[in-house]
């Protein structure tokens, strides 16, 4: 991304490693890492967090756009929040996935949708026609940002990460607002 996003509330922008206290508080949190597609264990502690936004920043401009890892931060108090994604999902890697994860004590704030919005109208600039959300059936949470960002379900598949999951599309003539 060549500048941070932003919306009324939110700058969505590349991880750095200062973010790593924050980070943790969403990719440490078993409330988030839970859901995580694919299935990831809990970061441990702040060291391996430091290590995990390394590689996220050190892979990042190696990444075709629309791909890539970026934080979620408040405009009002520029705390990280969360993080959003955009890679390739398995098996074929043809289809993109967008990726919200979100500190639990932001959760019902409407934060997911405000920022992965955003991400999606820039992807969508990005000669992209469209981006999947995949979600564990019982992921309430999840199934409901996707609807709330007009994604479209398409059917419950094991094709990705070796797991049952729920799949959404959503495609530029899809978007809400």
């Amino acid at each position: 991304m060549e500048i941070p996003l932003k919306t009324d509330r939110l700058v969505i922008r590349d991880w750095t490693v200062d973010d790593a206290e924050a980070a943790f508080a969403v990719y440490g949190a078993e409330d988030v890492t839970h859901w995580l597609t694919p299935a990831m264990d809990r970061v441990g502690d702040l060291g391996a967090m430091r290590a995990v936004l390394n590689a996220w920043q050190e892979t990042q401009p190696n990444l075709v756009p629309p791909r890539g890892r970026w934080a979620v931060e408040r405009r009002e108090d520029g705390k990280v929040i969360g993080g959003l994604g955009i890679r390739l999902l398995p098996p074929f890697e043809e289809d993109l996935e967008l990726s919200w994860q979100l500190s639990p004590e932001v959760w019902g704030q409407g934060y997911a949708s405000e920022a992965a919005t955003a991400l999606i109208k820039w992807a969508f600039t990005q000669d992209t026609d469209e981006l999947f959300a995949v979600a564990r059936p019982n992921n309430t949470r999840a199934i409901a940002v996707a609807k709330r960002l007009g994604m479209q379900w398409v059917g419950e598949t094991d094709k990705y990460y070796n797991l049952r999951l729920q799949v959404y599309r959503v495609r530029p003539t899809d978007l809400i607002g």
